[in-house]
């Protein structure tokens, strides 16, 4: 990422920084826990996507930066959660133990609750420009993110996917996975992003469809390094949807015509924010890191 998201992510880890540092009477274990996760590193991409969304519609970053913060809390829990022994049992997660490896099981389960709940108590009192957001539009944004993350979004994606280990697999089934249990929170995200910017209808309708065709290609690209990369580069283990005889695009329809899927949904998504009245060059930028991740 270049230097303007380094700067997004500078904000949005000294905003996380301050949203624990406020944290009372929690028990010390559970805050260890909460903190190890959120703080192991990672790309910020969902909060990014926030402040990228709001800017391209002509909205100030700063206004965005709380809600971003929110959406990373709930990305933290959703990875604890998806390593626990009954999801993908993964011993490594950013190079680091996971959660449940670290702190036990039953601690990481309420970790990952923690996370979620502290993130819809962000949602509701994030600030825009130094004052309370107007209730209409905040209760827009809990409403869209409570969808986005719940059984009719990630966790019924994740509902799929270990429903649907080890069986024979069709690209339906695939992308129904894909478009809840990725795709769902990273069109939250810009959507979001254009609700704080104050974004017309036609404009959410574009940043919908890009964070659709980004979101697929996210989880292409995931795919795909799950196959090729190493463990030392993606810090998790790799070859584990292999070991797990999971559903990926790779095994459905190969390695090249999964990088030209991926590559296609690249330039569609850079393709519809083209019109888009604010600064959409962060917006493109994070379209090609994500193409060209390797981690």
């Amino acid at each position: 990422m270049n230097s303007h998201f380094k700067e997004i992510r500078k904000e949005i880890e000294s905003e996380l920084k301050h949203v624990f540092n406020i944290q009372k009477d929690i028990p010390e274990k559970l805050l260890q826990s909460m903190s190890y996760s959120v703080f192991a590193g990672g790309k910020r991409l969902r909060p990014c996507l926030v402040v990228a969304g709001t800017e391209a519609v002509g909205g100030k970053r700063e206004s965005a930066i709380p809600t971003a913060a929110a959406f990373e809390l709930i990305h933290t829990y959703t990875l604890i959660h998806d390593d626990l022994p009954a999801m993908d049992d993964d011993d490594l997660r950013r190079g680091l133990p996971t959660n449940h490896i670290k702190f036990g099981e039953a601690t990481a389960i309420l970790a990952g609750d923690a996370l979620l709940t502290l993130a819809f108590e962000l949602l509701a009192e994030a600030p825009v420009n130094g004052s309370g957001i107007p209730a209409e539009t905040r209760i827009k944004i809990v409403k869209i993110v409570a969808n986005a993350v719940g059984a009719q979004g990630t966790v019924g994606g994740q509902e799929v996917d270990i429903e649907s280990e080890g069986k024979d697999g069709d690209l339906e089934t695939l992308e129904y996975i894909h478009t809840r249990k990725t795709g769902a929170m990273i069109i939250a995200a810009v959507k979001v992003g254009g609700l704080i910017g104050n974004a017309s209808e036609n404009e959410i309708a574009s940043l919908v469809k890009y964070g659709e065709n980004i979101g697929h290609a996210f989880q292409i690209v995931d795919d795909i390094l799950d196959v090729t990369g190493n463990t030392d580069e993606l810090g998790k283990s790799a070859g584990s949807d292999d070991a797990r005889n999971k559903m990926t695009y790779p095994s459905l329809i190969g390695l090249d015509k999964s990088r030209e899927l991926a590559d296609m949904k690249i330039e569609e998504a850079v393709a519809v924010i083209s019109t888009l009245k604010g600064n959409t060059k962060p917006l493109e930028e994070l379209a090609r890191f994500i193409g060209s991740r390797k981690h």
